[in-house]
């Protein structure tokens, strides 16, 4: 059948290739499924139901939970076929988040998840004259259950195909609120053909194939999950909903479904790679020898490298030994990881790649839906160190003309199907993302990078900074902080770190330390550990970090060195407990601004002569 709105995906593969297990969720410790014939029923009695709330085409409606579930993606398909727009939400934005975006959005009514997000929505509901009713998908006090939205009425259901048979693809679809760094969230508008541009493009980037079973962890609220389920509806492959909590250990999910595929981010990749490494210091005599031989042969990894002779003799006792064992760990089936969102280090995707887990970064921004470029494992089309060549709808261009770059980069534009509509009642900030050239509509991404020649003659794309977080020195010269970052946090005792020294005559940084790496340190010294606020303060512990120092530094030039440090007693996280603003957006990038906030004393102190 012809897919030319994203509703239509659900209905090709209930026609096709129906699946007893299409979505499977795990809550309170047990596995629910929902047929493909499940799904669509469910979504065709909400949609109905929907309907006899007096919801019509381009109303909004809004959805939120903490972990992921079929019920999302049911009520995202619902929404879709009576032309009703969808508002997804993060759960951890602040009590301001929810009543700003639940106000500009004018949603009208709002389906939650678990835990304190009825409240939440609730203690914002007086403040939204549109709101008018909260569902919540688990039986809740104070709220309607979901399912009392559903209705059986043949005539409404027949309302439900006729709005159907209206909805074009060039129709708005839904509205994402972006993080931002700064301000107020902007609600991206997106179409059914913007999605469904990335959602044929890039499908078979991800490695699985009908019948399969995939993990499905990152925020649906996100587009880049979002589109992945589109995916692998459209693929035919059995989704596995989860959160992050139950993925690791013999009785988490990574052993319960054994998947073929996720996407993820990297930091979840380094918390895996820190638990390997830490239990190979662990081991004692042959087998700790072993362990750190076998990674040793990381070092040189490349994408499509073929070992022959002795290194491939290596790598085979390397496999059998040491690398078998970290697959079956990640379940034993996995054909690959996609990661995106924030840059992976080189390691982790050498050492994972090397033990046969190719990872694979892609780029892309929620405005362009999100995809533009993806690194692939078929005919060895992925460079290591790049975000992959642009995906076949998408022109990118290096724009160097309104900026002081380093040679060859320049903001990165982007062109294609995908790209946005512009933001939600703020033309004024549309405007000023899109640039004419040529005739043509280019949206401007707001990163620098570069284009580097790769396998079989294509063009890679390697992101080197956010033009708004470009540091400029008293002497004139620019730094680009987040390579530095990402470099340092390589580094076990590393949670998080920010450079600064914006108008200073060197940069400096503010470190977050990694509290479990630290604490395992300490022990190793026999320094007593008591709390984060006494370690950080010892002196074997500032050295230690030095040393981190010491060690980095030469991999960049002298003026992006770090030449003082600070270390916190603190955690960045996206909402502080007492629900003010935190330090991370929600899908974990630096909010400089805040940060900067916080710690004036602190940056100020490295800076006094």
């Amino acid at each position: 059948m012809a897919i030319t709105r994203l509703f239509d995906i659900a209905y090709n593969q209930y026609h096709n290739f129906p699946q007893k297990a299409s979505m499977s969720n795990k809550l309170e410790g047990n596995w629910t499924t929902f047929s493909s014939q499940d799904i669509i029923e469910q979504a065709e009695k909400l949609a109905a139901g929907l309907l006899a709330e007096g919801i019509k085409a381009g109303d909004k409606v809004a959805m939120v939970a903490y972990t992921n579930r079929a019920e999302w993606c049911i009520v995202d398909i619902a929404t879709q076929l009576i032309g009703v727009i969808n508002v997804p939400m993060y759960p951890t934005i602040s009590s301001d988040d929810y009543i700003y975006i639940l106000n500009e959005a004018e949603v009208k009514i709002c389906f939650v998840g678990a835990n304190d997000l009825k409240d939440k929505v609730a203690a914002a509901k007086p403040n939204v004259s549109s709101l008018q009713k909260i569902y919540a998908f688990d039986k809740t006090d104070g709220v309607d259950h979901w399912h009392t939205c559903f209705s059986d009425d043949e005539a409404l259901h027949a309302q439900v195909k006729a709005h159907s048979d209206t909805v074009k693809n060039e129709d708005l679809a839904t509205i994402i609120y972006t993080s931002g760094t700064t301000g107020n969230p902007k609600g991206v508008m997106l179409t059914h053909s913007n999605v469904l541009a990335v959602v044929e493009n890039t499908q078979d980037a991800l490695l699985a194939e009908t019948g399969e079973k995939v993990l499905s962890f990152l925020p649906l609220c996100h587009i880049f999950e979002r589109c992945a389920y589109f995916c692998y509806i459209n693929m035919g492959v059995n989704i596995c909903f989860t959160g992050t909590d139950n993925l690791g250990g013999p009785d988490g999910d990574l052993q319960a479904v054994k998947p073929v595929f996720f996407t993820t981010v990297p930091r979840l990749l380094e918390k895996v790679y820190e638990k390997i490494y830490n239990k190979g210091l662990e081991l004692e005599g042959v087998k700790k020898k072993l362990f750190f031989w076998a990674l040793s042969l990381t070092d040189d990894y490349e994408h499509g490298i073929k070992y022959s002779g002795l290194k491939a003799f290596k790598m085979k006792i390397a496999d059998k030994l040491i690398f078998s064992k970290w697959r079956e760990a990640l379940g034993g089936n996995m054909k690959g990881i996609v990661t995106g969102a924030a840059a992976c280090p080189d390691k982790i995707t050498k050492v994972f790649s090397t033990a046969g887990i190719p990872i694979l970064e892609g780029y892309g921004l929620t405005e362009t839906s999100p995809t533009l470029t993806v690194n692939r494992v078929d005919n060895g089309n992925a460079l290591l160190g790049t975000v992959g060549h642009s995906i076949d709808c998408v022109e990118l261009k290096i724009d160097t003309s309104e900026g002081d770059y380093k040679p060859g980069e320049g903001e990165i534009l982007a062109y294609g199907p995908n790209v946005m509509q512009g933001y939600y009642k703020q033309p004024e900030k549309t405007a000023e993302v899109f640039k004419d050239i040529d005739g043509k509509r280019w949206f401007k991404t707001g990163d620098i990078g570069k284009m580097l020649d790769g396998p079989n003659g294509k063009q890679y794309l390697k992101i080197t900074d956010r033009k708004k977080e470009l540091l400029k020195t008293s002497g004139g010269k620019y730094v680009a902080p987040s390579p530095i970052e990402n470099k340092f946090k390589e580094d076990f005792l590393i949670e998080q770190m920010m450079v600064v020294g914006e108008k200073k005559k060197f940069v400096s940084a503010l470190i977050v330390p990694a509290p479990e790496a630290l604490r395992d340190f300490c022990e190793g010294e026999c320094i007593e550990y008591n709390s984060l606020e006494e370690a950080i303060k010892d002196p074997k512990v500032i050295a230690k970090y030095q040393e981190c120092i010491d060690a980095f530094n030469p991999k960049f030039s002298h003026i992006e060195q770090i030449k003082k440090f600070t270390l916190l007693n603190t955690t960045w996280e996206p909402v502080k407990v007492d629900g003010s603003e935190g330090e991370l957006t929600p899908t974990m990038k630096l909010k400089r601004r805040v940060i900067r906030e916080k710690h004036k004393t602190e940056i100020d102190q490295m800076y006094d002569v």
